[in-house]
């Protein structure tokens, strides 16, 4: 009972600490309002993004077209929802799935040590000198740019760094009185790991998928700019960019519309991730304003 008040106490506290920094809070309910928008909104358009109006050849932002349309007459709004989709679904899944790796990594290598860490480090160093950039593009070039596969490769090239953190820690933690009188008492090493290994780490754990999304959404975005992503005629926000780059200067709206989401992306992903730094870690905040004042 004593274990379970002093958990539920800390997650309190923390969820106080979170709610009291206001801008993670605006955050974290914009991009959920983004993510839940750009699903529930394109039903409700009277175009789709694929629909084409030859009456509206780049035509700036109106009651009809609130977002303008492309030299094809596409409706914008339509175009940057579906980008959004994609990059944002790219973004959530790449997160989530990279921060499971590192910690199933992380934790196994540092609590058994021994050949199990030498060989899984070795793999993150060997990881970690490959240019995974160059190799991601060229195999989702052979993919035609399926979403599943940058997913995939996004995601088996996104653990490494976080799972040397978790390791680390995992380290320090199995060395402590509790985990080493669990060990006595003859629980298994599943539920030792389970039960007080990954909730001393769940802080790096929490932190790492936040950023990590807009890490993901950056990648995904950078690799449909340039032409190795999401293929025509589907779009998402790195092909809307790509496409209205050219016409910055002269049809700014196919420029800043898309780059606009995804700026808004990405800084409230890091927001966030702040945000749950500071709640989990205060530490790390008094940390910083030194450093600012120096």
């Amino acid at each position: 009972m004593t274990d379970v008040a002093s958990f539920a106490s800390r997650r309190t506290l923390v969820l106080r600490r979170f709610v009291r920094n206001k801008p993670a809070v605006v955050s974290i309910a914009i991009l959920v309002l983004l993510f839940v928008g750009c699903y529930a909104v394109p039903p409700l358009l009277p175009y789709s993004y694929s629909d084409l109006d030859y009456f509206a050849l780049q035509q700036p932002p109106s009651t009809d077209h609130w977002f303008g349309t492309n030299a094809l007459g596409q409706d914008l709004l339509a175009q940057t929802l579906r980008g959004m989709q994609k990059s944002m679904l790219i973004g959530v899944c790449v997160a989530f799935i990279s921060t499971v790796i590192a910690a199933t990594v992380g934790t196994i290598a540092g609590y058994f040590g021994g050949w199990r860490d030498r060989t899984l480090m070795w793999i993150v160093d060997l990881m970690l000198v490959i240019p995974s950039f160059l190799l991601v593009t060229i195999v989702v070039q052979r993919t035609k740019g399926d979403i599943l596969w940058m997913i995939v490769l996004l995601s088996v090239f996104s653990w490494m760094i976080s799972s040397r953190i978790v390791r680390g820690m995992t380290m320090s933690l199995r060395e402590r009185e509790f985990v080493v009188a669990a060990r006595y008492m003859g629980v298994s090493n599943t539920r030792i790991i389970l039960r007080h290994i990954i909730p001393n780490v769940a802080s790096i754990i929490i932190i790492d998928t936040a950023l990590n999304v807009g890490i993901a959404v950056l990648a995904e975005t950078a690799l449909s700019y340039l032409g190795f992503g999401v293929q025509p005629p589907d779009v998402s926000l790195g092909t809307l960019i790509a496409s209205g780059t050219p016409s910055a200067t002269t049809f700014p709206w196919l420029f800043l519309f898309p780059a606009g989401a995804l700026v808004l992306i990405i800084f409230c992903a890091n927001l966030i991730g702040d945000g749950l730094r500071d709640a989990l870690d205060p530490g790390s905040k008094a940390l910083r304003r030194r450093g600012a004042r120096k």
